[in-house]
């Protein structure tokens, strides 16, 4: 009769303690810096937003008392300023739809096309943005005089919206240029493939598939070109002659104290920028989040 033999029992060692990592101090450097530099960039804002509810007689004032709606009901009070808003406003949009036009054509060929010269023609796009505006505007003010030197009227009248225009598109055709390159690049050029192969047309393939995937960047260059205009004033001082944009008239206001109206359309600007950004970042995550 044979005995069962009881297997032998191992021991198994208690296992250490799991060690949990210490908490160090450094995990707050980096939320600290980003609400500190978002503090930093929006306390002038919000400075603007306060004051446009300041209790004051006409101008600004250092004191703050709160709080009155006198202002923003009477935004439209002053003429000069109403004028020159509405330069800036026309401006801006002349601007950003021509430039749109002009430097999405040169990001479509920068972004899709190798040729001679297309390293040149990068330089220049970067070097448009990289150049000081004090040095574009004294050139562009230069050409104008050149321009005018043969003509009899004096530089003063050559000088205005027209010049304004022409050269704040001269400087928002290259940031557009480099959005929609930006976009290009990233594209799969397959998916053009494929639909030539399913029998659409270069035509039909650009504007049902290349053209709706490039659409995002070219709305990020148009409403690039719009503010980079809307709120350009170095260039603009060197060539508005007479013609005041809302930048230059503040800046000559400034002096003897600017209206409380400028905190009030400022914070209109702002509002409107606010909510165009926040429109088209809920399209950009609808558009890429699926159905």
């Amino acid at each position: 009769m044979s005995t069962a033999v009881a297997p032998d029992v191992v021991s198994i060692p208690d296992s250490p303690a799991v060690r949990r990592p210490k908490k160090r101090w450094t995990r707050f450097i980096l939320p600290v810096f980003t609400i500190g530099m978002i503090v930093y960039l929006a306390f002038p804002v919000f400075v603007m937003i306060l004051y446009s509810f300041n209790i004051v007689e006409n101008r600004q004032v250092p004191e703050f008392t709160c709080c009155t709606l006198h202002w923003w009901r009477n935004i439209a009070a002053i003429p000069e300023l109403n004028d020159a808003l509405v330069t800036s406003v026309a401006i801006g949009l002349l601007t950003a739809t021509a430039a749109t036009i002009l430097g999405t054509f040169v990001g479509l060929v920068l972004g899709r096309y190798s040729f001679r010269g297309r390293g040149a023609t990068n330089f220049v796009i970067f070097l448009a943005i990289a150049v000081p505006e004090i040095v574009l505007g004294s050139s562009l003010l230069a050409m104008f005089v050149q321009l005018n030197s043969t003509k009899p009227v004096g530089l003063t009248a050559a000088l205005g919206f027209g010049t304004i225009l022409f050269s704040h598109i001269a400087f928002s055709i290259a940031f557009v240029a480099i959005t929609v390159r930006a976009r290009v690049q990233g594209l799969d050029l397959t998916l053009e493939e494929a639909a030539q192969d399913l029998y659409a047309n270069p035509r039909a393939a650009f504007f049902k598939v290349t053209f709706p995937l490039i659409l995002p960047g070219i709305v990020a260059g148009f409403l690039l070109a719009f503010v980079l205009s809307l709120d350009d004033f170095v260039i603009t001082n060197f060539v508005n002659g007479t013609r005041n944009t809302f930048p230059t008239w503040v800046y000559g206001v400034q002096k003897l104290g600017f209206p409380v109206q400028v905190n009030v359309w400022g914070t209109v600007l702002f509002t409107v920028g606010v909510a165009i950004a926040a429109i088209q970042v809920v399209r950009t995550r609808r558009s890429v989040s699926p159905s």
